[in-house]
């Protein structure tokens, strides 16, 4: 259990939850298609929500979308997209669900053109971190041109649902940029991580 002791960004403060997040996945280089899969899931989800309602629901969302394989999700039918509308556990959304399912099929052929959804990702900038250098949250862009274009290319192949301030979020989550606070203690350690 994560304790107050150490300066983090303050986004995180008040919330154990969120506090564990934020000391052991946020801002983490993540190299792994199902972690890619779902956070795009959920940061979907969170499309107007906050980012603390969906880790709550986090778990529950693991149970109901098969681990967030892509494959598994890609194959959803109508008959489970109504069964996923009428669970409370998860944000009951026609348009987000849908479009979560769809957005698996795409996912899974980015894979198969790419290799990867981790090589397209990170294709983006050569496979570089962007290390941010910020002092205050109010610093913090809610969508950079990094964003736009990797939104604009989902979107063109047809994915719903990753504008670009859901892909900035997505870019913070999986550590394409480290937006970690300067004081925060986890800036330089998510720096060097590779």
């Amino acid at each position: 259990m994560a304790t107050n002791e150490q300066p983090r960004c303050e986004w995180c403060l008040g919330n154990e939850l969120y506090i564990n997040y934020h000391d052991t996945e946020w801002g983490v280089p993540v190299h792994d298609d199902r972690i890619h899969f779902e956070f795009l899931v959920l940061e979907s989800a969170q499309a107007g929500l906050s980012w603390l309602t969906i880790l709550k629901r986090r778990e529950h969302y693991r149970r109901c979308y098969e681990g967030f394989d892509p494959v598994r999700v890609a194959s959803f039918d109508q008959e489970k997209i109504e069964r996923l509308l009428l669970d409370p556990g998860i944000i009951r959304n026609r348009k987000k669900i849908e479009s979560s399912v769809s957005n698996a099929q795409l996912f899974l052929e980015i894979k198969k053109s790419y290799g990867s959804f981790d090589n397209y990702l990170w294709g983006f900038t050569d496979g570089k971190v962007i290390q941010n250098r910020f002092n205050s949250l109010t610093e913090l862009p809610g969508q950079s041109a990094l964003s736009a274009n990797m939104s604009s290319d989902l979107k063109k192949r047809g994915f719903k649902f990753l504008g670009p301030t859901i892909m900035y979020a997505h870019l913070q989550s999986v550590g394409i940029v480290n937006d970690h606070l300067l004081h925060c203690f986890r800036h330089n350690e998510v720096a060097m991580i590779k």
